[in-house]
Formats: structure tokens, C-alpha cells, sequence
């Protein structure tokens, strides 16, 4: 069976969780769901992160005793079996596309900010299409190249955060003028749900570090603990950015804004290195999510080649160690989707959210069901407060897509459809080939 190198330590895992999770959803979609939330896009913020929390420990548990590469794939495979496996794997891979798509849009819209471009359509299709282009290329060198790139935009991007809240919140305490969090409930809880479904995609990408568990040394311990750091830190930095935006700048305006972050501190500071700072810390932040996202998307249909679910010549390593193929199927497609869908942030990020609340709807299930069928198995963590965390993962999840857009809920349903289609003629295919053999 093909293997991959395990070249990664604890922080570099996190690294690339903190790379996979930061991105569009801070620096652009909270302009998106403050406009549906109003001020109560603080609650959005907490309300998506409990839900990604709970499927966080599920997935902390089950990579502490399943460490190969895979993810919720391989959970829900020997939990459920191979056709309900590769359901989730196949939504999975979509997910890394479709997401990744969705943040090539972002870094492209503030790249032309940021380079004084004019933001028309084409210019954001053309940008956002190209550099994933580029991002494959540098995954292409090499896991330990790609991860020592994404840390160091990592700690760009944290860096930028954590200036943004200093600065937005000492204006707002110095001044006293509270006026922007009222009413803080313009279109009532269902606009805070609605805010959590769109939100919801921020905190995507501790998956990441379970996908590549084969990648990481010593995975019992390290991919656990990469994925609570890299939930941790990452959620306190986005409540501390909701709370300190929404407070600068009215909610109705911060959710026309295509650059929020920096329309926010603009009331606070008129100092230009630190709002270029801020404005350059959108193209580093969304660089590491397509960088995580091409490394999570090619491990994941790599190891469902090479379990059999799709063509075997996916799971071919190359010298470097990299399933160079599925690299390359993984950051073309991401490139092409943009191009093809005309940059259409909302409706991509919808998209992702439905396939995402599905496979960690999995995730749960799937911890619920191995704890009844592999009771021995020996776990390097254990989620607190059992069965009630999962159970309440499940049930969020539920709850969440019901705030979906219709479009984004039948388009996932459509990709199931053409991915189940796949498995049958691929399995009846292997079938034939093993029949012959003499």
C-alpha cells in the first residue's frame, strides 16, 4: 500500500489547521453575514463556533486511534462501510474544491484593492482562476516546503488579527461610543441563524489536520492536539474581530464593504501602514487557506484511490512523497471552478457549508457508532461529557442546514447523486478486473 512521509510536527499540523481555517470567512464573509445578522453576527460567530467545537473533539477523539490518511473518510468507512465512506469523502474532496474556489474570489478581490486594480468581474475571475494555478506548483515540491510556506503566512496573518483588535478596541474604549451594537438584533434570531450558515465556513479546516494524519509524526498525540490549538486560537481571534468590527462601523455598511476589515479600522486609525498591513494580511490569510486546502483535497481523494473507490492510479506517490496527480486534479479544478462560476462568492460558500454540515454530521455519527464497535481501541483523547457532545454535533448540524440556501442544498444533492453513480461503475469495474484475474 502506497505510504506517505511523515515529515510534520505538532506545530506544523496546527499550522496548517490555523492555515486551512483563517481565511474569506474573517476578512470578507463577515462583511456578508453582519449585512444578514446586524450586531448579533457576535452571536453567528459563537453559535457557528460551537457547532464546528463539537465536531472538533469528535474528530480530536477518532484521530487519536485512526491515523491514516483520510480524515472523515476513513471514520465514516469503518464506522458505516465503503459507500457511505466514499459519500463523505466525495463531498469532502468537493468541499476542498468548492471552498477553496470561494477563497481564491476573496484573495482576488483584495489583491485588486490592494494593487489599485479596478474590481471588475473579469479581473477578479482572472486573478482568483490563476493562483491556485501557483499554490499547486509550490504543493507540488513537497509536503515540508508547503507547510514552512503556510506557517510563515500563519503568523502574518494571526500577527494582523490580533493588531486589529488592539487597535479597533482601544479607539472603542478610549471614546465610549457604543451606539453600533444597538439594536443588536435587527432581523431577530433567525438573522443570527441565517449570519451562523454563511459564518459557518470561517470555521472550517481543523479537518485538514485528520486528513493528513499520515503526514504527521507521532499522530496519536500530535493530530489531536493540533486540531484543539489550531480551533482554540482561532476562535478566540474571531470573536475578539466581530465584536471589535460591528462596533466600529455600522452593520448595514460593513456588510456592503468587499474589504470589512479594513473599512472597520479605517474609523479607528488613518495610520497607512497599518491599514495596508491590514489589507495585506487578507492575501496572506486567504493564500494559506488555498494552500491547506489543495493539501487536504489531494490527500482525500488519494486515500480513496487507494482504498479502491475511485481509480487506483490516484494513490501513485511520487519521489517527493506527494500524490502528485490528485495535486494537480485538486488545484485545476479549483482554478476552473472560479472561472466557471463567474466568482460568485455567496453561492460558493453556501455550497461548501451544505457539504461541510454533512461530513461533519458524519464525523459525529461516526464516533457515536466506533465507541459501541471498537471499544478497545486505544485513544489518545477522549471527548468529555460522552454521548452527549456528539449527540448535540448531530443535532446542530441538523439544525444549521436549515438555513441554507434551496440552490446550495440541491446542488450537493446533485454531486452526491453523480458521486454515487461514480462509485457503482468504478466497483463494478474493479469487479470485472478481479473476475479475470486468473
Amino acid at each position: 500500500m502506497a505510504e506517505l512521509k511523515r515529515t510534520l510536527g505538532l506545530w506544523g499540523a496546527a499550522g496548517i489547521g490555523i492555515g486551512a481555517i483563517i481565511g474569506t470567512g474573517i476578512f470578507v464573509l463577515i462583511g456578508v453575514a453582519s449585512g444578514i445578522a446586524g450586531p448579533a453576527v457576535i452571536i453567528s460567530f459563537l453559535i457557528a463556533g460551537l457547532t464546528a467545537l463539537l465536531t472538533g473533539l469528535s474528530t480530536a477523539e477518532l484521530s487519536s486511534f485512526i491515523t491514516e490518511s483520510g480524515g472523515s473518510y476513513i471514520y465514516t468507512t469503518k464506522a458505516f462501510g465503503r459507500l457511505p465512506g466514499f459519500v463523505v469523502g466525495w463531498m469532502k474532496s468537493f468541499d476542498y474544491i468548492v471552498g477553496a474556489s470561494a477563497v481564491s474570489i476573496g484573495f482576488a478581490a483584495y489583491f485588486t484593492y490592494f494593487a489599485g486594480i479596478p474590481s471588475a468581474v473579469g479581473t477578479l475571475v482572472l486573478v482568483g482562476s490563476t493562483w491556485p494555478l501557483i499554490l499547486m506548483v509550490l504543493n507540488l515540491r513537497g509536503m515540508k516546503e508547503a507547510s514552512g510556506t503556510n506557517n510563515v503566512l500563519v503568523v502574518l496573518k494571526i500577527s494582523a488579527l490580533i493588531l486589529f483588535i488592539a487597535v479597533g478596541g482601544l479607539y472603542l474604549f478610549t471614546h465610549g461610543d457604543f451606539s453600533n451594537y444597538h439594536p443588536f438584533f435587527p432581523r431577530g434570531i433567525a438573522g443570527a441563524f441565517s449570519g451562523a450558515s454563511i459564518i459557518f465556513f470561517a470555521f472550517i479546516g481543523f479537518n485538514t489536520i485528520a486528513v493528513i494524519a499520515e503526514e504527521v509524526k507521532e499522530p496519536e498525540k500530535n493530530v489531536p492536539r493540533a486540531v484543539l490549538i489550531s480551533f482554540t486560537i482561532c476562535t478566540l481571534l474571531y470573536i475578539g474581530v466581530s465584536v471589535v468590527a460591528v462596533g466600529l462601523l455600522n452593520w448595514q455598511v460593513l456588510g456592503l464593504s468587499s474589504a470589512p476589515l479594513e473599512a472597520a479600522l479605517r474609523v479607528a486609525t488613518d495610520n497607512f501602514l497599518v491599514l495596508e498591513f491590514i489589507a495585506l494580511s487578507a492575501l496572506f490569510a486567504t493564500t494559506s487557506v488555498i494552500l491547506s486546502s489543495i493539501m487536504g483535497g489531494s490527500r482525500a481523494l488519494f486515500a480513496m484511490s487507494r482504498q479502491r473507490v475511485i481509480p487506483g492510479i490516484f494513490s501513485r506517490i511520487s519521489d517527493r512523497g506527494i500524490p502528485t496527480l490528485t495535486v494537480l486534479i485538486t488545484g485545476i479544478t479549483i482554478g476552473a471552478i472560479v472561472l466557471f462560476t463567474n466568482g460568485n462568492l455567496d453561492w460558493l460558500a453556501s455550497v461548501f457549508n451544505f457539504g461541510t454540515l454533512v461530513t461533519f454530521l458524519f464525523i459525529n455519527l461516526s464516533l457515536l457508532q466506533l465507541r459501541r464497535t471498537m471499544p478497545e481501541a486505544k485513544r489518545g483523547f477522549r471527548v468529555p461529557f460522552y454521548p452527549v457532545t456528539p449527540v448535540i454535533g448531530v443535532i446542530s448540524c441538523l439544525l444549521l442546514s436549515f438555513y441554507l440556501s434551496r440552490n446550495a442544498i440541491l446542488v450537493g444533492i446533485g454531486w452526491v447523486a453523480v458521486g454515487i453513480l461514480a462509485y457503482a461503475v468504478n466497483r463494478k469495474r474493479y469487479q470485472v478486473i478481479a473476475e479475470g484475474v486468473p
